[in-house]
């Protein structure tokens, strides 16, 4: 079945840091003529406007009025998904470490996850796309029509978030692997949505696969249901 033929499907994919979850979900969308949505951007977008307007990521009161006051979008340019916040667009400050474990922090509060839940739940009404996240699945989209957990060796894991880093400021392979292994720690044993595989999502280890390998195994199992 072509994708044009297909019916539109809500499709979500999540998993632990450095699985390799970006680059699938957008070639996976590019294969079936969807859009593609980041949520791990929007919440580093929050992240980022608490960092640069002075919010603890444990005042809740502070953050709830910070996520009252700002605007988020994604769009799609000639430079690819972009994610505006208040008119500015910050995509190439969502990926340094200090945003990065900022976002790991505020992503746990209250405020923020009921901001972004209406956001995500908004954009994916019209279906016909495939969202990236953490708690894709089991939260924000129980009723998705496709779902997958896409996870990789710790060590694997690390290895891509370090090939990523700028080689200036990157720091040692041993201190990546440990920011990683505290990161599932903390996105696992968090208690509101916590990290962890929906019952019913296809379950896909990348450790050995490369992005093409694990996208065809995605479609052959959506080619299965529609």
């Amino acid at each position: 079945m072509t994708p044009r033929t297909r019916p539109l499907l809500l499709v979500t994919i999540d998993g632990p840091a450095g699985a390799g979850k970006t680059t699938v979900s957008r070639l996976l969308a590019q294969r079936l003529g969807y859009r593609y949505v980041d949520t791990g951007a929007l919440y580093r977008a929050v992240a980022l406007a608490a960092m640069d307007r002075q919010v603890g990521a444990a005042d809740d009161e502070g953050l709830d009025r910070l996520c009252q006051g700002i605007h988020l979008a994604l769009t799609v340019t000639d430079r690819g998904l972009r994610l505006i916040l208040d008119g500015a667009d910050v995509t190439d400050r969502l990926r340094g470490r200090e945003v990065t474990a900022m976002a790991s922090a505020v992503s746990a509060r209250l405020p923020v996850r009921r901001f972004l839940l209406t956001l995500q739940r908004a954009l994916g009404e019209a279906r016909g796309a495939v969202f990236e996240g953490r708690d894709m699945g089991t939260v924000v989209f129980p009723d998705a029509d496709v779902k997958f957990f896409l996870d990789a060796a710790v060590e694997e894991r690390a290895r891509r978030r370090h090939a990523e880093l700028a080689e200036a400021g990157r720091p040692p392979l041993a201190t990546v692997i440990e920011e990683i292994r505290q990161r599932d720690r903390n996105d696992s044993s968090r208690q509101l949505a916590p990290l962890k595989p929906a019952a019913d999502a296809v379950r896909i280890d990348a450790t050995d696969l490369t992005p093409d390998g694990v996208v065809e195994r995605m479609l052959a199992h959506i080619d299965v249901l529609t």
